[in-house]
């Protein structure tokens, strides 16, 4: 990311789709049209990994590092390759438009997804050791290439099922505990339910493909997102207990979490496992190696949300029930990126530095090269030489953002949130006149005028939105990750309006 360039940042779910969620499908495909029209190089989204459910569907609370999220699998996809028929992706009833309502979606995805794996099994048997490029070798291919992590989260759902959804610290002891027979037990009883599992997400990476295949036809790089965490109820936790600090007994020891900041004054106690570097370090971080090579497979650019972590981490005793009674505890810091390094060439990550970041942190992104975050919502506190996020102070190598998913939409933060203070220091950051009307718009040029290699813009800001565009409250989960955009919010007129900013600004993709 050395040459000034822009894009949006567009979580999937958020995209127009008539399944009551965006998915992999035909608006997927517009919209990295329009992201070509308007010349923005990137498509910024947050994890695809599957959520639990259980933290309002959080894409940073997920049950497994690797695997993808179903939900994202697009039905008319699915009919284009032949896996369904038209009639059989018809809706009984209309989903919401504006909103994703997941479970109604899930209840029906997970109807499309038993109607074309009983398809796919007769095919299966009509045609065993099927040869050339069909769908039956595509498949056995996929299981091959994914083994390291698709045996153990097939049968990781599976347990959990047969289990009435508990976590896998409340399975029998045999399956808690991973044994062998018990387990090749299970999996003799239950073959035909795991391989339904493995064939769901041979359908996901069977579209993400397809989809990231075309972005690159259109010149459009996607920025993909990793949690730093991944959930205690978690196959991967199951898999890999060593790799976390837990006791004998297989229970959290300490919580992952951050002490009182801009969102909370008590801090935030997340609730992961918190990682055991020291045992990590002994294997050279195996499992973190195989997640961003995965990753680098998957996106273009991967940002690393908490890098904080990575040099230091708040790490909550778990009997504590608030954030404030933690402390810091060690992280790998470059070591383990020198471990990575070695392995990816490039290696292009953007540090997610936000909050109080120490001279630790700063060093091992200079050392690395990784370019930190900036986001303009945090700029008015009246503080203009110290605050980072005053645009004034950008380096030039750093992504800018006018805020994050966990950030009000401009036009919500200015009409909802904003202090005396913070509306009276607006001409100053900005350096501009402006009205309260055109603030999301004065807000973007400033972005894309500052010296910031790049620049990402949430696409509610670019519509001008309040804050029933907001896609996540910190420290809340009620009515997060909802949102979605309207099958008619991308005109020309907009496209006209974005090109016409970019271009000014030296941005666009047609000055490579």
């Amino acid at each position: 990311m050395h040459k000034r360039y822009c894009g949006i940042l567009l979580h999937i779910t958020s995209l127009p789709s008539k399944y009551g969620i965006g998915d992999m499908g035909p608006y997927a495909y517009a919209f990295l049209d329009f992201l070509n029209s308007c010349e923005q190089k990137f498509w910024q989204i947050l994890p695809i990994n599957p959520t639990d459910g259980i933290n309002g569907n959080s894409p940073y609370s997920c049950s497994s590092a690797f695997a993808g999220n179903a939900l994202l699998i697009s039905p008319e996809m699915m009919v284009i390759e032949g896996f369904l028929r038209p009639a059989e992706v018809k809706l009984p009833l209309p989903l919401a438009e504006g909103k994703v309502d997941y479970a109604r979606v899930t209840e029906f995805k997970e109807k499309i997804f038993n109607t074309a794996f009983r398809r796919f099994q007769k095919l299966r048997g009509l045609s065993p050791g099927a040869e050339g490029d069909s769908p039956l070798q595509d498949f056995d291919h996929f299981v091959r290439a994914q083994h390291y992590w698709l045996e153990d989260f097939a049968l990781f759902t599976v347990i959990k099922a047969a289990n009435g959804g508990r976590g896998w610290n409340e399975w029998p002891d045999s399956l808690k505990a991973r044994q062998p027979r018990a387990l090749k037990e299970f999996y003799r009883r239950n073959i035909s339910n795991i391989e339904q599992v493995k064939f769901i997400q041979y359908l996901f990476f069977r579209q993400w493909h397809k989809l990231k295949a075309y972005a690159a036809g259109k010149n459009v790089n996607i920025i993909g997102d990793i949690p730093i965490y991944v959930n205690y109820d978690s196959v991967d936790v199951w898999r890999h207990p060593s790799f976390f600090k837990l006791d004998r007994k297989g229970q959290m020891k300490f919580i992952s979490g951050v002490p009182p900041d801009y969102f909370s004054r008590t801090g935030q106690r997340w609730g992961n496992p918190v990682y055991d570097w020291a045992h990590l370090k002994k294997v050279k971080y195996s499992w973190w190696v195989k997640r961003i090579g995965y990753a680098l497979e998957m996106f273009d650019y991967l940002r690393i949300d908490h890098f904080r972590g990575f040099t230091s981490f708040w790490q909550i005793p778990a009997h504590e029930k608030l954030a404030v009674f933690g402390r810091w505890a060690k992280g790998p810091g470059g070591h383990f990126f020198k471990e990575l390094a070695k392995r990816f060439k490039p290696l292009p990550i953007i540090a997610e530095d936000l909050g109080e970041i120490t001279n630790e942190v700063i060093e091992l992104m200079k050392k690395f090269g990784f370019p930190g975050m900036r986001v303009l919502l945090f700029a008015f506190d009246g503080d203009m030489d110290g605050n980072p996020h005053v645009p004034a102070n950008y380096p030039a190598h750093c992504i800018a953002y006018s805020g994050t998913h966990d950030n009000n939409t401009i036009q919500g933060w200015y009409l909802q949130e904003a202090k005396g203070h913070e509306k009276a220091n607006l001409p100053k950051v900005l350096q501009t006149k402006f009205t309260p009307r055109n603030l999301h718009w004065t807000m973007i040029d400033v972005l894309m005028r500052s010296r910031a290699e790049t620049v990402i813009i949430p696409m509610p800001d670019f519509l001008g939105l309040r804050v029933e565009a907001r896609m996540n409250t910190p420290a809340t989960k009620v009515n997060n990750w909802q949102w979605r955009l309207k099958a008619n919010a991308l005109t020309r007129r907009l496209a006209h309006k974005i090109v016409r900013i970019t271009q000014k600004t030296d941005r666009g993709v047609n000055h490579e």
